[in-house]
């Protein structure tokens, strides 16, 4: 537990579902290392909204994939990534924008969940989430007992057919109800495992850059 406790605390929003849910409003990832596509989720309709409204902006054009953890999560939609050519076209007040959290019990960090990023709890006790900055969960599969440990940890529990999930496919179990899940994706995991293990230097940044070249609803 010691060990995943620093990794909460780190997906902060920085500057540099097991029930099936209908395939609807699904978008496309077009990344440097291929293509990953998302569905959202209608139960989190601000935060749906929100993802909708910066695509149909083209805001997330050009981005990078900042900050990679493997075995954790790949984040992106950091505005102030973009090339400096583009920069004067980013609207500087749009990360205090900030979104409630919306928690839903079904909406967890399984492998290839989608969710947004956000300032720690000592400035955001609400758990507000970031209104570009997201992440995709990498994650790693866990025991009965690792689940227990987690439990206990958070006074929480995990539902049997999401801890089945975290036992086989995997994921950040330790997220849930921390950050807001508001999608997964549906195609490109294998794309997800490639950035993933790209090398990364300091703040967990990919030595060689990983742009979002667009983002796209199918």
């Amino acid at each position: 537990m010691k060990k995943i406790i620093p990794l909460l605390l780190c997906l902060l929003f920085t500057t540099i579902a097991c029930k099936t849910q209908d395939m609807t409003d699904t978008y496309t990832i077009e990344t440097s290392l291929g293509n990953i596509k998302v569905k959202l989720y209608d139960n989190t309709p601000l935060h749906k909204a929100n993802f909708e409204r910066l695509v149909e902006e083209q805001l997330y054009d050009s981005t990078l994939f900042h900050r990679v953890i493997n075995e954790f999560m790949i984040q992106g939609g950091d505005l102030e990534t973009k090339p400096a050519s583009m920069q004067a076209k980013v609207d500087k007040t749009e990360e205090e924008k900030t979104i409630p959290a919306e928690f839903v019990r079904e909406n967890f960090h399984k492998k290839g969940a989608l969710a947004a990023a956000r300032m720690g709890d000592q400035v955001n006790p609400e758990k507000r989430s970031s209104p570009t900055q997201f992440y995709i969960v990498h994650g790693r599969s866990w025991t009965d007992a690792q689940l227990k440990e987690i439990e206990d940890y958070y006074g929480s529990y995990f539902p049997e057919n999401q801890k089945e999930v975290y036992k086989s496919l995997g994921g950040t179990p330790f997220l849930d109800n921390e950050y807001t899940v508001f999608g997964e994706v549906v195609e490109g995991l294998g794309v997800v495992n490639q950035i993933a293990s790209v090398a990364t230097g300091s703040m967990d940044r990919p030595r060689e850059d990983v742009y979002i070249i667009r983002i796209v609803k199918d």
